[in-house]
C-alpha cells in the first residue's frame, strides 16, 4: 500500500458517503489521526489515519 500525501484544506471524496449524503470532506489536521469535517453538514471528527486513506476515492489539491 501507498502512503498518501494528504495536506490540510485538502478536499478528498470518500467512497461511502456521510449519512447527511455527501461524500467530500475537507482535512484539518493530519496526523497518525486526522481530523475532517463534512463539506454537507460541517460535522468534524477523528479518524485513523490508516482507515481514512482506505476509504479515499479522490483527492484534490490544497484550497487556500
Amino acid at each position: 500500500m501507498q502512503i498518501i500525501k494528504l495536506f490540510p484544506n485538502m478536499i478528498i471524496e470518500l467512497k461511502k458517503p456521510h449519512p447527511c449524503g455527501r461524500k467530500d470532506f475537507k482535512i484539518l489536521r493530519v496526523g497518525s489521526v486526522c481530523r475532517v469535517v463534512c463539506l454537507g453538514c460541517g460535522r468534524d471528527m477523528d479518524i485513523d489515519r490508516l482507515k481514512l486513506e482506505k476509504s479515499i476515492k479522490k483527492t484534490n489539491p490544497p484550497q487556500e
